[in-house]
């Protein structure tokens, strides 16, 4: 069907939704802006889907919604009437419509007879990575774009071990949501008759006191926490997203009393009207942070992004002032410390195990091997961090000690399967108390952890590519990378490169290994000198991502060689 007929299926649609129907009539004319709502469907991938906000089969609306989940619905009868009656964990974020949202996919399940477990109010998505594991719900469903502008929303789908959906689930998943025609036309039940039914269950402060039960034990050191608590000065902003909701409990839990709340930021807006993103990644996102840390010259500042699955943190260097640390240093940190005060207290595993994506650091691979422990690579996609965890646990092969993602996501313990920022946030704190201990901020400790182990940097270059032409210009240049390999990277050579597609690692003499992982769009270039370079299409927006991992023995070199890399790929770029 054409976009033109798929136009007027929504137009002579009686029953749809009135702000849907305001708008669309709207664009009556905007040729441009019609095709481009109305070309192609949503993409539903393994992440699940996430797009602008408004009418058309190409925005997040209720019917796109609908229609995920009649997806889901259908794959859950699938596995039989047993399955399907575990039902499934709702939760969502403070965008707009995520309330309307989740309760639009709990009554497309309560049409099928499925139960939905949905949150009273707003939640953070590692929550509801607990709750499915908690409930023993067949799958999960968060509402959610993450850390994507205002006019955003998303649909995030989870397994039963609380990790979001594999591969295989999560393909089948997608062609029974992609056979579904016409999206107008699925069946959802009353909400008042299926809350009456028991179909629609609500979820709050029971599954919410379990969680923060085992955050708890995040804390390695109690009697470190009861003795700097009252020292320490800890300012955190939930960027108007969900961290409020058991950030600042979850602190207090831990023992901290020195907390302070950025207070323009802890009330929930979908407009996020104090950043221009709420991406703790971002410098820009710690502007009222670091106002009032420097106010009160505190000693660490903590964001965390709409829905808490990421955390970023600013911390004091020499002079006083504030510096935003990426993901992989903050990982750096954590797991030193992680690491440090398990040696010392004689708890850490003989088979202890970290693992990381494989466009993370190399500095924490460094830092397990110093304490005798492991570190495992996975393809990107905290799935397949919660895949290696639940194979641990399976067959007691490893112990899972830490994980984490360059990207600013991090887990402590496996009670969640996902990035987990209220975990993150009473580590981090204590990984603070330990160096203010010592009289020291966590920038010394990172300069420490350098003077250790060399100088490493990270960066990571994203090139937007929209469209129709931005997908194929992606294809073309993998395909360009892969058909005329790099020698070398601004003059050094590459050493091993190893192509994830075809889960092939080869070395300069010619010789190959296989990759023992799933096969994925990546490439990664390892360097003489230890360095290395990877690229990879994004798998949520329309961009093209060049990852830069640089070690050297100085800051100085280390930036030095990060600014020759991305002058290198950005000549083989624009060739």
């Amino acid at each position: 069907m054409s976009y033109q007929q798929t136009i007027a299926q929504w137009n002579n649609f009686a029953l749809l939704e009135s702000t849907l129907k305001e708008e669309l009539k709207s664009l009556e004319g905007n040729e441009e802006a019609l095709k481009d709502a109305f070309f192609a469907p949503l993409e539903f991938g393994t992440a699940g889907m996430r797009g602008i906000l408004g009418v058309g089969i190409n925005r997040m609306n209720i019917y796109t919604v609908r229609q995920a989940t009649e997806g889901l619905a259908r794959l859950m009868e699938a596995k039989g009437e047993a399955e399907k009656k575990r039902g499934v964990a709702i939760a969502y974020d403070s965008r707009h419509q995520s309330p309307e949202f989740a309760m639009e996919a709990a009554k497309t399940l309560g049409a099928h007879g499925i139960p939905a477990f949905v949150f009273e109010s707003l939640r953070p998505t590692p929550e509801l990575s607990f709750a499915v594991r908690h409930l023993n719900a067949l799958t999960g469903i968060m509402i959610t774009a993450s850390h994507n502008p205002a006019d955003y929303n998303g649909y995030k789908v989870y397994g039963d071990d609380g990790g979001q959906m594999p591969p295989a689930d999560a393909d089948a998943l997608t062609e029974y949501v992609r056979a579904i025609e016409n999206p107008l036309t699925i069946q959802v039940g009353d909400e008042a008759e299926l809350k009456a039914a028991g179909l629609i269950k609500m979820l709050g402060e029971e599954v919410d006191a379990a969680y923060l039960d085992l955050v708890k034990t995040v804390t390695v050191d109690p009697a470190l926490v009861h003795e700097m608590s009252k020292e320490m000065k800890l300012v955190f902003t939930p960027l108007h997203g969900t961290g409020q909701m058991l950030g600042e409990r979850a602190l207090k839990n831990a023992g901290f009393e020195g907390i302070h709340v950025v207070p323009e930021q802890a009330v929930a807006d979908p407009n996020f009207s104090t950043v221009k993103s709420p991406n703790p990644e971002e410098a820009g996102a710690f502007e009222y942070a670091i106002k009032l840390g420097t106010e009160l010259d505190a000693d660490i500042l903590v964001a965390t992004d709409p829905d808490a699955d990421r955390l970023g943190a600013a911390v004091r260097k020499a002079k006083g002032e504030y510096v935003v640390l990426t993901g992989n240093q903050i990982a750096s940190l954590m797991l030193d410390y992680l690491l440090r005060a398990k040696k010392a207290a004689g708890t850490l595993p003989a088979n202890g195990t970290a693992l990381k994506s494989i466009v993370s650091s190399e500095l924490p691979t460094a830092i397990a091997k110093s304490y005798g422990a492991d570190m495992v690579d996975v393809l990107t996609g905290f799935k397949f961090i919660a895949e290696k965890i639940k194979q641990y646990e399976e067959d007691h092969s490893k112990e899972f000690l830490f994980g984490f993602e360059e990207s600013y996501g991090y887990l402590a313990k496996p009670f969640v399967r996902d990035k987990d920022a209220i975990q993150a946030l009473v580590l981090i704190a204590e990984v603070a108390a330990y160096y203010k201990k010592k009289g020291q901020t966590l920038y010394d400790g990172l300069v420490e952890i350098f003077e250790t182990h060399g100088y490493y940097k990270e960066q990571t270059i994203s090139v937007t590519m929209s469209g129709i032409t931005g997908a194929e210009k992606i294809k073309a240049l993998m395909a360009k990378f892969r058909s005329e390999a790099p020698a070398d990277f601004a003059g050094i050579a590459v050493s091993i490169t190893e192509d994830f597609g075809n889960s092939t690692k080869t070395f300069t003499d010619g010789s190959t290994e296989s990759i023992d992982m799933p096969s994925s769009n990546v490439l990664k270039y390892f360097l003489e000198d230890g360095s290395w370079i990877a690229i990879r299409p994004s798998g949520t927006e329309p961009k093209i991502k060049f990852y830069i991992g640089a070690k050297a023995d100085s800051q100085v070199a280390v930036d030095e060689k990060v600014a020759a890399f991305e002058a290198s790929i950005r000549s083989l770029t624009a060739e």
